[in-house]
């Protein structure tokens, strides 16, 4: 495990009550439990975040070039899924 590093921080008191809440009722041993949990979370979270933005960049630049698509129109659009709906 990675060194630990002491941290001072502020929550909101309805968050602070669900941390305190959380170690009463036995999930976590400590708060920095819950606070470690959490930002392992948000670390894994954002890590999917990045990958997804990436395939989709990926994606858009592979569907640009293979130049399949044209011009499009807003009513031309609209008149698609109208005709798609009345089917």
């Amino acid at each position: 495990m990675a060194e630990s590093e002491r941290l001072t921080v502020a929550v909101p008191g309805p968050m602070a009550e669900k941390v305190r809440a959380a170690v009463e009722a036995g999930e976590y041993a400590s708060a920095s439990d819950v606070v470690s949990d959490a930002l392992r979370l948000w670390g894994a979270r954002r890590e999917l975040q990045s990958r997804e933005v990436e395939e989709f960049r990926q994606r858009w630049d592979a569907g640009k070039a293979s130049g399949l698509a044209g011009e499009l129109s807003a009513e031309a659009v609209l008149a698609e899924e109208k005709a798609k709906k009345a089917r």
